[in-house]
């Protein structure tokens, strides 16, 4: 498709990739250290793990609130601006958590929530706009990759820093502020976007169902399993102190293969490969159960199985950006997004009812029913490009 907005820019090239993928890989570590720093000070503060859960819901909320307007903001103000302001406002968020009382860590989630979901759209969009066309797929896997260190790092810093005090709130702000610096730097060669179309994001929904809908499951895999694994490996038979390092076996797996995957995904129909992938994630959802209650064994299946898994995202969005140019491009990221979000929504409370309904087991069924309703999205897609 064909760009919908005259642009002047074409997102810097290898200038504008290293500033879009150095903000966010700086994002995903503060925003490791941010989410786990934040349960544990409600909980020493005494606040119940329910009114924590409603509290980082709106993470959620406002996501999927700010999610519309993200291309009208960048259209105004800027690209690289409204993304370097972002930042700006979920480093400055931190400290203000701390000395808050916990009622206005409702409006403040929803501040930092919105800010962190304009981070995502923007730089993605940036990101997609600067890769060469026939690399769009290592470009994204390098990014999610950044992305995945990012995550890794965070809890080790909250290591060294401690969790109590204003401390480590100070360090994660730092953190986030350093994300500007790479946005700086490519300020001159940020992709332009104007408003005068004013491409709705709503109809990409449907436009572009297998990349959108691989966001949607990728956010309810992503939010379900590392809000749940643990309770999962418990149950299956492992003790309190071992299940808090499932994730990161998770966590190995997305870094060590979402560049392989990215590069696959350059030489072969995205589609497919979405498909093979959800296959994939349905096999490995069934073998989980036979390797579960064996630690080592259980932490390789999930290295292996949520490095794989976590492609969708990576593939998803180079599929939008090799459809999409300009402003439909950020229109479609945004609904990736949205989608993404929706998902980290829902993720956790169908699993959860599963858990409880079919036990010990019923996590992998909920996450095998999430993979077989998409895979019957994308064979849907296949056979009716085939009949067109």
């Amino acid at each position: 498709m064909t760009s919908a907005v005259s642009r002047d820019q074409d997102g810097g090239g290898m200038r504008g990739l290293v500033a879009a993928i150095g903000s966010i890989a700086g994002v995903g570590l503060g925003f490791s250290i941010t989410l786990p720093l934040l349960a544990l000070t409600l909980e020493d503060r005494g606040i119940s793990p329910t009114w924590i859960g409603i509290n980082t819901a709106f993470w959620g909320l406002s996501s999927l609130a700010i999610t519309p307007f993200v291309s009208r903001l960048a259209a105004r103000f800027g690209t690289a601006q409204t993304l370097a302001a972002s930042i700006l406002v979920l480093a400055a968020a931190l400290p203000i958590f701390f000395l808050s009382p916990f009622w206005l860590w409702f409006p403040l989630r929803l501040v930092a929530g919105a800010a962190l979901t304009i981070t995502f759209v923007l730089s993605e969009f940036w990101i997609n706009t600067a890769a060469p066309p026939g690399k769009r797929g290592i470009v994204m896997g390098i990014y999610a990759t950044m992305l995945s260190v990012g995550f890794a790092l965070g809890p080790l810093i909250l290591w060294f820093t401690g969790t109590r005090g204003i401390f480590p709130f100070l360090v994660g702000a730092v953190v986030l502020a350093v994300g500007t610096l790479p946005v700086l730097s490519g300020l001159k060669v940020a992709p332009v976007l104007t408003d005068q179309h004013k491409t709705s994001f709503v109809r990409f929904l449907v436009l572009a169902p297998v990349a959108t809908g691989a966001a949607l499951l990728f956010g309810t895999i992503e939010s379900g399993a590392f809000a749940l694994l643990p309770l999962y490996g418990q149950r299956v038979g492992h003790a309190r102190d071992v299940v808090i390092l499932l994730g990161v076996g998770v966590t190995i797996g997305n870094i060590a293969l979402q560049m392989p995957m990215g590069l696959l995904s350059d030489r072969v129909d995205r589609r497919k490969l979405l498909f093979a992938i959800a296959g994939f994630g349905i096999v490995g959802a069934a073998l989980l159960p036979m390797v579960a209650a064996s630690f080592w064994p259980f932490m390789l299946m999930l290295a292996i199985w949520g490095g794989v898994v976590g492609a969708l995202y990576t593939v998803g969005l180079a599929h939008l950006g090799s459809r999409f140019s300009g402003e439909d491009l950020a229109a479609a990221n945004a609904a990736f997004i949205f989608c993404y979000s929706l998902g980290g929504l829902a993720g956790p409370a169908v699993i959860g009812a599963a858990m409880d309904a079919y036990s010990p087991h019923g996590f992998v069924i909920a996450i095998a029913g999430f993979f077989i309703a998409y895979l019957t999205l994308v064979i849907g897609r296949i056979v009716l490009a085939r009949g067109t």
